[in-house]
């Protein structure tokens, strides 16, 4: 059977791409369900549907796909008149598939790996989708609607998706944070964070196309250039835990460089 009826339920950065998103496929994106009166209409707007925020008035649909914050996954599928015959997917890279209530026979996951934010355009027929179902039955259904979103689409379980996702923490959010400090650090010497600008878009560049990021390491700690690392370190002297995270990353980046 082909999903064709699709109600999308949050309002967050995730629910906004994903909406328009399915907006542009050969879907119908029926309807945004969301408790916040602001984020909801603006979510319905940008994919031209309708929102409600009263579970009486939910729309009957294909698949529910639950685009909550982690935690809420759970409590959001289990308090909405959700049919217990159709599809319910949370779209949480870290919560397992048994989050969803067991009276609902077709539960899945349908994760995007991806950073999403509000107003930011990204292309989802670039973005890797995690499918994972409670039973076979329904799998060619769920990927014929995932390739309508994306190029890649791949079935892993939860313990998959659980270092898939923690992946994701290092390569994106934990990278940022460096950006940030980067930042910092500049400001410290009365410079503008746009100096490290064109620095962070070609080391992603050579990240993306290296065959791996091991070959494309530059810098003191892959040279074992302790001399520049004490310098680099006693002039974080005023920021002590900074200082411990740049010697944990260089002391990882020597050990693993010496196995390439």
């Amino acid at each position: 059977m082909e999903l064709r009826r699709i109600v999308l339920i949050g309002s967050g950065n995730l629910a906004e791409s994903l909406a328009c998103a399915i907006s542009k496929s050969h879907a119908e994106l029926v309807q945004i369900f969301a408790r916040n009166p602001r984020r909801g209409p603006e979510v319905a707007r940008l994919a031209g549907t309708t929102w409600t925020d009263d579970p009486q008035r939910l729309a009957t649909a294909d698949i529910y796909l639950i685009a909550v914050s982690d935690r809420a996954v759970g409590e959001v599928a289990a308090s909405l008149p959700i049919p217990e015959t159709a599809i319910v997917a949370h779209t949480a890279g870290s919560v397992p598939l048994e989050a969803l209530p067991e009276r609902f026979a077709r539960r899945a996951v349908f994760y995007p790996l991806q950073t999403f934010t509000a107003g930011r355009h990204v292309d989802f027929n670039e973005i890797p989708i995690f499918l994972e179902t409670s039973t076979p039955d329904f799998r060619p259904e769920l990927e014929a609607f995932a390739r309508t979103l994306s190029c890649t689409v791949r079935y892993a379980d939860s313990a998959q998706r659980a270092y898939i996702h923690l992946a994701g923490v290092f390569a994106c959010n934990f990278a940022n944070a460096m950006y940030a400090a980067g930042e910092r650090i500049l400001s410290k010497a009365g410079l503008p964070y746009p100096l490290i600008k064109p620095l962070i878009a070609e080391t992603a560049a050579k990240a993306c196309t290296a065959t791996t990021p091991s070959t494309v390491q530059t810098g003191p700690a892959v040279r074992n250039d302790t001399a520049t690392q004490a310098r680099h370190e006693a002039l974080l002297a005023d920021d002590p835990a900074l200082q411990t995270i740049y010697r944990t990353i260089s002391r990882r980046i020597w050990e693993t460089s010496k196995k390439i």
